[in-house]
C-alpha cells in the first residue's frame, strides 16, 4: 500500500466546530479513564485510544499542554512523548503482533489534523491487507474488535513497564 487514505473521516473532521472544547484538554481533566479510553497517564503526556481508529489498537499520545506545534513543547514533554510512543510500540507489538506500525503527527489543519490546536502523535498497528474493498467502495472500516476490548487489552500492556 503506497498511501493511507481515509476519506470516511471527512465527515468527522468537517463536523468539529472551531469553538468546540478541545478533547485533548477535556479528557485528561476527567478521571474516568475507562469511559475516555485513557490507557496511561504520564507526567506530561497521556495515551488514549482513537475513537475513530484506522485499525484495532490505533492509539494516540498527547501532551497535557494545549499547543499546536512541536516547537511549543519543552524538552521534558518531548522526551516523555517519544518514550510513550516507544512504550506504545512495545504494547501494540505484544498484544496485536502487527507486521508494521504507522507513527506520526499531522501538524496544522491543512496537514490533516482534525484537532489542529492540540498536537498528538498517532501510533497504529498495520498488517498486509488491512484495507480492502469495504474501505474503498463502501467508505466503511470493518473493525474486528470493540474499543472497550481494545482498551482492556492495551491497558493491561501499559501497566507493565
Amino acid at each position: 500500500m503506497d498511501r493511507l487514505w481515509s476519506p470516511w473521516r471527512y465527515q468527522y473532521v468537517s463536523r468539529v466546530a472551531p469553538d468546540a472544547e478541545c478533547i485533548f484538554c477535556a479528557i485528561p481533566a476527567d478521571s474516568d479513564d475507562r469511559r475516555n479510553f485513557v490507557l496511561y497517564r504520564g507526567r506530561h503526556n497521556f495515551v488514549l485510544l482513537n475513537l475513530y481508529p484506522y485499525t484495532s489498537g490505533h492509539l494516540m499520545v498527547a501532551p497535557y499542554a494545549h499547543v499546536p506545534r512541536l516547537a511549543d513543547l519543552d524538552e521534558p514533554v518531548l522526551s516523555e512523548l517519544i518514550l510513550l510512543a516507544q512504550r506504545a510500540e512495545r504494547a501494540l507489538t505484544a498484544v496485536y503482533r502487527p507486521e508494521g506500525l504507522n507513527v506520526g503527527m499531522n501538524l496544522g489543519e491543512c496537514a490533516g489534523a482534525g484537532i489542529a490546536g492540540h498536537l498528538h502523535l498517532h501510533v497504529l498497528p498495520r498488517w498486509r491487507g488491512d484495507t480492502n474493498f469495504m474501505t474503498t467502495v463502501g467508505e466503511t472500516r470493518v473493525m474486528p474488535e470493540a474499543l472497550e476490548t481494545t482498551w482492556e487489552r492495551l491497558r493491561d500492556a501499559f501497566r507493565s513497564p
